[in-house]
């Protein structure tokens, strides 16, 4: 095939799917500035509840990330992700009624962030899922491309204006503006026209666990998988012990407006798309798995310079640190969850997608609530540099593992047949 014929911009749904992922993202990236910077300058949250705050955001992952991979698979897709938006903006939006009557408390900045998050892994799971059925395997890599960058590119625009929108006018205002934007991506998913029906109903409980349990085996007994999920999860158990404590350092120990810190995490989502516009080109010609780990020996040391933060020059230095650091992020998305999904068969594609969330974000709530500690009982300096350190650390198990070796992108192997669904039960 040719370049223009692989081009995902061809159909329909997959553009359908990227206006509605552009409106999500932003609601997201809104309230991922403004939601702690509410915490901390009107409710008054400390290192430790700014830290509980961001942990209980991720937390769902934990509870429900390897159960909803087994529901997914059986589930409408399209329902599944507008099921998730909708639930998200009347979430958020409860946020700025509470404030206006005058009731907002920090426990429910908890509960929201909390099923905001249960909702959410339906949807990174769902629409990761359901990628490879829109566009066909063979345009995975620009498909993964135009997400990524996507996703960086509603961090760069959700987390300015995030930043700029609480300045002006007040957190609650730029949360309600999370909430329309959510409700907007729900309305455009409808549109999707070319998504899997739903599986066989169940066979039981001990069906889903054992379904769950296929998914762990298919990540953790792959050398290929098990490397790619460490790696990303020590870095995200690094970024977010730095990311919790940024509100409180910019705000209370640097006396910083909030616009910059939403610039400061904007210049990590320009990282993300930088690296995300040349993963393809550098994968044809270094090989897809040898450029995933030389990007984490380039790159990922630069997470130091975070550890430098301040105020004057040593902002930008620490800036440029994390764009660096978010550029090889930015590589290893659309890589590494092309391989990913090049790695597994159809059928088990939401469990692995659910397995990797589970792995990641759970580590995010681990970063979050570790951050939060040592902020609390050693200061928020030590905890932003030890996760500068885990971060410039994180690319020693792709680097040292098979995947560095793969030029090729692999094909993926069926699961073996269950002979019924009472074997399956047993399993």
């Amino acid at each position: 095939m040719t370049e223009a014929s692989l081009s995902p911009w061809r159909l329909r749904d997959f553009r359908t799917l990227f206006a509605a992922g552009a409106l999500s993202h932003l609601g997201s990236d809104v309230g991922y500035v403004a939601i702690p910077l509410l915490a901390v300058t009107t409710l008054g949250a400390g290192p430790g509840q700014a830290g509980a705050l961001a942990a209980l955001s991720t937390a769902a992952f934990l509870v429900v990330g390897l159960p909803a991979g087994a529901w997914v698979d059986r589930l409408h897709a399209r329902r599944v992700l507008v099921a998730a938006d909708a639930a998200r903006a009347v979430l958020f939006a409860s946020i700025p009624v509470a404030w206006w009557l005058g009731v907002l408390s920090l426990p429910q900045l908890y509960v929201v962030v909390l099923l905001t998050g249960c909702a959410t892994v339906f949807f990174d799971v769902g629409s990761q899922s359901v990628l490879p059925e829109l566009v066909g395997r063979e345009r995975l890599v620009p498909a993964n491309t135009v997400l990524v960058s996507l996703m960086a590119g509603a961090g760069i625009a959700g987390r300015g204006a995030g930043g700029l929108l609480v300045q002006l006018c007040t957190a609650p205002l730029a949360i309600l503006g999370g909430a329309i934007a959510y409700l907007a991506s729900a309305a455009g998913l409808t549109g999707i026209r070319r998504c899997h029906a739903p599986a066989a109903a169940p066979a039981g409980r001990k069906r889903l666990r054992a379904e769950v349990a296929e998914g762990l085996r298919h990540v953790l007994g792959s050398r290929e998988l098990r490397a790619l999920a460490l790696t990303a999860a020590l870095s995200n158990l690094g970024a977010q012990m730095i990311n919790a404590m940024l509100p409180v350092l910019f705000v209370r120990e640097l006396h910083l407006p909030a616009g910059a810190l939403g610039a400061y995490w904007a210049a990590g989502a320009l990282g993300v798309l930088l690296g995300a516009g040349v993963a393809g080109r550098l994968a044809a010609r270094l090989g897809h798995g040898r450029t995933l780990g030389l990007a984490g020996l380039w790159f990922s040391p630069a997470a130091l310079a975070v550890a430098l933060v301040d105020d004057g020059p040593w902002l930008w230095v620490a800036g440029a640190g994390w764009l660096l650091t978010m550029a090889k992020t930015g590589i290893a998305n659309v890589l590494g969850v092309t391989l990913r999904q090049h790695m597994t068969p159809d059928p088990l594609l939401g469990r692995m997608n659910a397995t990797f969330r589970f792995l990641l974000t759970g580590a995010l709530a681990i970063g979050s609530a570790l951050g939060g500690l040592i902020g609390q009982t050693a200061g928020v300096r030590v905890a932003v540099g030890a996760g500068a350190i885990c971060m410039a650390c994180a690319f020693f198990p792709v680097f040292r593992s098979p995947v560095r070796k793969l030029r090729e992108l692999p094909v993926a192997t069926p699961p073996p047949r269950r002979a019924s669904a009472a074997t399956a039960s047993e399993t």
